[in-house]
Formats: C-alpha cells, structure tokens, sequence
C-alpha cells in the first residue's frame, strides 16, 4: 500500500489534458475487438463483481465511467471497498481518493473486509497491508479539492502508477456548487474522456437527493445534481439499506423481514451490457463484508491467506 501525497508529487504538469487527436478509421479496424467481445474470455470475464451470482450479468469494463450512488449513511463508500478488494485480488491494480475519509479509517475497514475479522491479529494486520503493495495506492487528501486537482491526480495515477481502477468519494468533494450544474457536466465530460484515452475505470460516488423516506429505494433519477451525471458515464449503481428491516430486528423477536436482504445494489445503467435488475446482499457486522446469500460466512479475500 502506498501514500501519494501533495508535497511528493509534480501535479502540475498533470493538470492539462492532452492534446486531442481526432481519427477517422474503417469500422474493420474493430472486427478482431468485436470477435473478441463474442469469444474471448479474458473478455467476457474481466474484471467482476465479488458475488459469484452477477458474474454472468455485470463487468467494470476498461474506460468507463461508473456512479455509485446512494443515500447518506447507506454504505456506499464500504460497499465499494469491498468490491476493490476483489478487483485487487483480480490482478488490477486500484487508487482510492476519498475526500471524505481519512486513510486510516478506508485501510481500517478494508483491513477488516480482506481479513474476514472483527480484530485480526497485529501480524495478520501487516500482511493484508504487504499484500496491498502494487496492489492498493491511496491519495492522502482529505476535505474538499478543485476538480482541477482531481483530474491531475487521476492522469498521474494512469500515466504513471498504471491505475486501472480509480475511486473518486466523493463528488461533493470536487469542488463543484451543488447548483453548478453546468460544472458538474464540464467534470463528468473529463472523467468520460480520460476513461476512455487511458482504459482506467473510474468509480464515482454520488449522493442522492433526500426523499420522503430513507426506507424508499432510490433509482437513478434520484442522484443528486445535473441529469447529464448519469447521461454521460456508462454504468449506474444505486445502494438502498434495508432501514424496514434493521429496525424491527433492533426491536428483538421475530420479524417478518428476517428473510430480506440487508442491502440492495441495482444496476440502474450498463451502457455496454445487456442487464440491469437489483442484487440482494446481506450484511456481516463484524466482517463488514456483504455475501450473495443470508447463509454465506465471511472469508478473506481468495489471494490472501495468513502466514
């Protein structure tokens, strides 16, 4: 695991995009990507969600954009470290810029999600952080920054760390008026375009706008800010936690929700796949990692194992 940190790094020379480069080729120049879309493995498999159940519907495809959205407090941020730890385990290499959280707590609850334990021993501790090396880079920045700054950060990690997924938590954080809807657009365009140039998945975490009730699931009309947000980018994921049920468990005794998930993710968008529909997840309080089934145990990520 790595640190990138202001004061070590030139971001200036980052902060310009390059030079565009307009190409006009015949559609034949594709065909081999194409055949490879229909019968290439490594294709159709790279890179998947942890849950073995979408494997055959959701991929992060190389250069795309994909939001994550969500109500506040509903597990957006967690969700998605647990989904990098996959993506790690995958063989990607993965950036985490998350202006909302110090690094420590982000390394704290992944610790916990690769370990599959509430407190793993000192040198378990020290191992997941050895398996991270040329694995896991975090951006050490934490309060708001000029999307300016984000961009640069982002071109440094492609260029230069070969970041293939690059998590930005969140958008609230980038500097941009929650009304600035023409600024949010203007940022989404960039982060489109430099997906699409460098082959890195960007992941974006959005909040939703407040509703009525947070035991309402949310759909991607109700991300917050310019429409253009989900028009643009190429995938939209939505959490909704399960407040119904938590509730009445807290209450004690049987409920009639026992069975419901803890947690649903909804595909909402997949520009370049042919399914959208809902993943029931449940949670593991302890773990802190989310399984396909209610009966399934936590366990550490596939790739590490303690000495």
């Amino acid at each position: 695991m790595h640190i990138v940190k202001d004061d070590q790094v030139d971001f200036q020379k980052y902060l310009e995009a390059p030079a565009e480069a307009a190409q006009l080729r015949p559609a034949s120049d594709w065909c081999q990507s194409v055949v490879d879309r229909f019968y290439d493995d490594r294709v159709q498999q790279q890179t998947r969600l942890p849950w073995s159940k979408t494997h055959g519907n959701v991929r992060l495809r190389p250069g795309e954009v994909t939001i994550w959205a969500g109500i506040n407090g509903h597990g957006k941020s967690l969700i998605l470290n647990h989904i990098m730890l996959s993506v790690m385990d995958q063989g990607d290499r993965v950036c985490i810029a998350s202006m909302e959280m110090k690094p420590e707590a982000t390394l704290f609850r992944m610790t916990r999600q690769a370990t599959a334990q509430n407190e793993p021993s000192i040198p378990y501790i020290k191992q997941f952080h050895r398996w991270t090396d040329g694995k896991l880079w975090i951006y050490d920045h934490h309060g708001t920054i000029k999307r300016d700054r984000v961009m640069s950060v982002l071109r440094y990690a492609s260029d230069e760390l070969k970041i293939r997924h690059f998590v930005i938590d969140s958008l609230m954080k980038c500097g941009i008026n929650t009304d600035d809807y023409n600024s949010q657009k203007a940022f989404i365009d960039q982060l489109c375009a430099h997906a699409k140039d460098t082959g890195t998945h960007v992941h974006l975490v959005a909040h939703a706008r407040k509703g009525q009730s947070e035991t309402q699931a949310i759909d991607k009309f109700d991300v917050k800010g310019a429409s253009e947000i989900t028009d643009q980018v190429d995938n939209v994921f939505t959490i909704w936690r399960n407040k119904n049920k938590e509730m009445e468990m807290q209450r004690g005794g049987e409920t009639r929700l026992e069975k419901e998930p803890d947690c649903v993710l909804t595909c909402s968008k997949q520009r370049h796949g042919e399914w959208e529909g809902k993943i029931p997840l449940w949670f593991n309080q302890k773990s802190m990692q989310y399984s396909e089934e209610p009966t399934n145990r936590a366990a550490p990520v596939l790739l590490f194992r303690p000495e």
